[in-house]
């Protein structure tokens, strides 16, 4: 798996691939037939198959003060495109110069420049400069340049079109379960473990604090959350997002009380994945009633992760 940028030399082997193209942030249900359907017809052709995304996301170009709403890293992207079986990942590097790019010359960037031999894309693609091209434009543009260009149908579940937007909107709704669905994988953030001030620690709950960064915010409160750290192992916990309104000052942190371990993560990155959220944050009259609600929240956290890894 090879990460480039639309203004590096296409690397060695990748040249006349099959693109998927879009956003793909999340790589939820509807990204992976595009995907799918990328890959598929660059093994029947014999050709790599290379998954393209933006970053940073267009949003974030044109409204900078837009609040944050990334469901995955470029990290994680890379991930999950190399787990799906793409050869390359295309990093358009959303700037000025890229935004003022006509249809015409965005397509003739993906022949000439990125040697590019077909893109399959979702039907609500759109690109060039104000969103001028669309798929029909891209087929007929890409004829002229030869390249093939195909479309892919929205993937429908429960009763509904499965979208970033519709899982964003879960997620912000405290419904981890229905993300989780869309996503076909619970939404996890990925980042590195920061100093706090220790008290959960001086409550017997010591945490790994991270900062959420450019992560949307799904509802503030208390998840039934499942870590995995640096070396790879999966751990159950218990985790807090919100601004701890118990302490001053307020800062938001997602905290995360791992079961069963014992270990200095300061500085080393992990995931933690939001599987079922228990309750919204809250602020209590005095210290002994919120260590006996975080007793509470970690047994039914450890109860809800028991189910779900019993009927999985």
């Amino acid at each position: 798996m090879q990460r480039f940028t639309h203004t590096d030399p296409v690397p060695a082997g990748l040249e006349g691939a099959v693109i998927a193209l879009g956003n793909f942030d999340g790589f939820h249900f509807g990204h992976q037939a595009v995907v799918g359907r990328a890959i598929a017809r660059a093994a029947h052709e014999g050709r790599p198959a290379i998954v393209a995304t933006f970053d940073p996301h267009p949003v974030r170009h044109f409204r900078p003060d837009a609040k944050p709403f990334r469901l995955t890293s470029l990290d994680q992207r890379e991930e999950m495109f190399g787990a799906a079986g793409a050869d390359g990942m295309l990093v358009f590097a959303f700037d000025d110069a890229l935004a003022s790019l006509t249809a015409a010359e965005f397509v003739a960037m993906l022949a000439d420049v990125l040697k590019v031999a077909a893109v399959v894309t979702g039907e609500d693609f759109t690109f060039g400069k104000g969103r001028e091209g669309n798929v029909e434009k891209l087929a007929e543009l890409g004829a002229a340049k030869g390249i093939a260009a195909e479309a892919v149908h929205p993937v429908e579940l429960e009763a509904g079109i499965v979208s970033s937007s519709r899982i964003r909107e879960a997620l912000q709704a405290g419904d981890p379960g229905t993300a989780t669905r869309l996503l076909t994988r619970p939404f996890a953030i990925r980042g590195e473990v920061v100093h706090g001030d220790k008290r959960g620690r001086e409550l017997g709950w010591p945490t790994a604090n991270m900062e959420m960064g450019q992560y949307l915010r799904p509802a503030y409160g208390v998840y039934a959350t499942r870590v995995t750290l640096a070396d790879g192992s999966e751990h159950d916990a218990v985790s807090n997002l919100g601004v701890r309104p118990m302490f001053d000052p307020p800062k938001e942190l997602l905290e995360t009380f791992i079961f069963d371990f014992a270990g200095d993560l300061y500085e080393q990155e992990i995931t933690v994945a939001l599987h079922h959220y228990l309750r919204p944050e809250a602020a209590f009259h005095d210290m002994d009633a919120l260590k006996r609600q975080m007793d509470a929240d970690g047994e039914e956290a450890k109860r809800l992760l028991a189910a779900g890894s019993a009927t999985a």
